[in-house]
């Protein structure tokens, strides 16, 4: 092999790895920003298609309703803790410390966004509840076995 080919393939061997460890940097930093949505029962029991739980430590998505007479304020700080469940039974605990939406309330559909602790117990860093009687979020109201109502924005012009 000449000195004029070896120089090519070793221009394209570094281009070929160099474009994979981009391709591989992005991918993992894509991957750890990434949050999973649960319910209640999938953080407990796993998902029914994979069997996959949460670890502790690991960002996530939870969505439910907030279980009535589980939202407990401490009286000297924003510190807020309620229970969510999906109708299956199965409850997590959510702490969240900062102003909750002026919409939340206890027997509405949320999604808490935040990490998973011990017990079942998820460290919220921001809930954001519905915005009207008739939306729940979609990953909640699946999950729940509800049917989503789409509102119907013709009839509300007239």
């Amino acid at each position: 092999m000449n000195p004029r080919r070896k120089k090519r393939l070793a221009f394209a061997s570094l281009l070929v790895l160099g474009v994979g460890a981009m391709v591989t940097s992005v991918i993992y930093a894509l991957n750890s920003n990434m949050d999973l949505f649960f319910t209640p029962s999938e953080i407990v029991h796993g998902k029914e298609d994979s069997g996959e739980k949460p670890v502790i430590g690991q960002r996530i998505r939870i969505g439910g309703m907030v279980s009535n007479g589980s939202l407990v304020r401490d009286p000297n700080s924003l510190l807020v803790t309620f229970k969510v469940h999906d109708g299956t039974g199965t409850e997590i605990t959510v702490t969240y410390d900062d102003l909750l939406p002026d919409l939340f309330r206890e027997g509405q559909g949320i999604v808490a966004q935040g990490v998973l602790q011990e017990n079942y117990t998820v460290e919220a860093s921001e809930v954001l509840a519905k915005h009207d009687e008739e939306y729940m979020p979609p990953e909640v109201a699946e999950a729940m076995g509800k049917k989503h109502k789409k509102l119907d924005y013709s009839a509300e012009q007239e």
